[in-house]
């Protein structure tokens, strides 16, 4: 595995070495964890943004909406009833 240094406070080296430990998960893994919980929620922060001006657009919003009716119509494609 590749590795690549990287500088942290004392404080927050602190920290990742009580989560290490009492998860008794490496710090690297409690690293890797905590990198993707911020790319995930960085990541549905701004799709919330992008909703939120596309919900600001009344034709956007419209063409969305259609758009989804459609999806969900084909849900039920090739299924049989209970």
């Amino acid at each position: 595995m590749a590795s690549e240094t990287v500088r942290l406070r004392p404080e927050t080296h602190d920290k990742l070495k009580a989560l290490s430990e009492k998860s008794g998960e490496p710090m690297t893994t409690v690293l890797d964890r905590a990198v993707e919980a911020l790319r995930r929620q960085t990541f549905l922060e701004e799709l919330a943004l992008d909703f939120a001006a596309l919900k600001s657009d009344p034709k956007g919003w419209a063409a969305e909406q259609k758009e989804r009716g459609e999806w969900d119509a084909t849900i039920a494609d090739n299924q049989k009833d209970d």
